[in-house]
């Protein structure tokens, strides 16, 4: 008589505890998830902060240059107002930093600014910025990987779909800005 009710007892606890077990898996990957957004959140942030300055910098010495500077700073705007999911934000930062890119290449044109002290800074942090971008974008993309395996895999996929777990984006970059921008100095 024990060992039937052994056996039930098992049979109903082992799926509820996997049930539970699964559903604290996918909480804990979405968190991770939202964690690295936010880190890659800061680092944009930090990018945001240096364009005014470099863009200024940049200014003094190319000032017919305007277009490419009004550019870089509406696209900035844009960038600092994406509220959107990863994929929104990968493509407006795509864009800038194809501006930056191209003001870079106008730097190429000012040997005296290539030697400027606080163009060299500027530009330093912001190839270390982008460093760190890119950082916290593989540590993102790394999160959201394990999120969709979880979310997708056979038995887990059931829990998730049956929780209502949302597949997440990936933060792509175009590969033709994946190039951190920088200078040439000759």
């Amino acid at each position: 008589m024990l060992v039937p009710l052994v056996i039930a007892a098992v049979c109903i606890l082992l799926p509820i505890i996997y049930v539970i077990a699964t559903y604290n898996a996918l909480v804990a990957l979405r968190n991770h998830i939202r964690d690295a957004w936010a880190n890659i959140d800061t680092e944009l942030k930090r990018r945001y902060e240096l364009i005014p300055n470099l863009v200024a910098t940049v200014k003094g010495y190319a000032a017919h240059e305007k277009e490419i500077f009004e550019r870089i700073t509406q696209l900035r705007s844009q960038c600092m107002g994406n509220q959107g999911n990863p994929s929104q934000q990968a493509a407006d930062e795509n864009q800038l930093v194809a501006a930056l890119q191209k003001m870079m290449l106008v730097v190429e044109n000012y040997p005296q600014l290539k030697s400027d002290k606080n163009f060299l800074e500027l530009q330093h942090e912001l190839v270390n910025t982008e460093d760190r971008i890119q950082a916290a974008r593989r540590f993102f993309n790394g999160n959201v990987r394990d999120y969709r395996n979880k979310c997708e895999t056979f038995p887990s996929s059931l829990i998730a779909s049956g929780f209502g777990f949302q597949s997440e984006d990936y933060f792509n970059v175009d590969p033709a800005v994946r190039e951190a921008p920088s200078a040439k100095f000759s």
